[in-house]
């Protein structure tokens, strides 16, 4: 088992910035990628951005240039640092974990409200 705790979302004005962070517990010898996801009002959840454990990065498109993941391996957190929010990245965030023996992990996810 694994476990996701995530922290860090809150309420926050166009231009603001907020970091999100994920801390994983339980198995997490054999969790390679990590990455988080949005879920907008109405839409499916999206990936934003994920990282492998040796450090590949991939993001969405609309946060190109905006938004940057790094992972801490010593400490098995995952970060989420979001600068230049949009009212169009509200939404709940979750962070996943895939296990390479198990599959994925979900955390319970952190809600984002960027105001116009």
């Amino acid at each position: 088992q694994v476990q996701l705790v995530e922290s860090g979302g809150g309420l926050v004005q166009a231009g603001g910035s907020l970091r999100l962070s994920c801390a994983a517990s339980g198995r997490i010898f054999s969790i390679n990628n990590m990455g988080w996801y949005c879920q907008a009002p109405g839409k499916q959840r999206e990936l934003v951005a994920e990282i492998t454990r040796g450090g590949i990065i991939n993001y969405a498109d609309s946060v190109k240039g905006r938004f940057a993941i790094s992972r801490d391996n010593t400490k098995n957190t995952v970060y989420l640092q979001m600068n230049r929010l949009k009212p169009e990245d509200t939404g709940v965030y979750y962070c996943k974990a895939e296990h390479i023996v198990v599959g994925s992990y979900w955390g319970q996810g952190t809600q984002v409200t960027v105001s116009s």
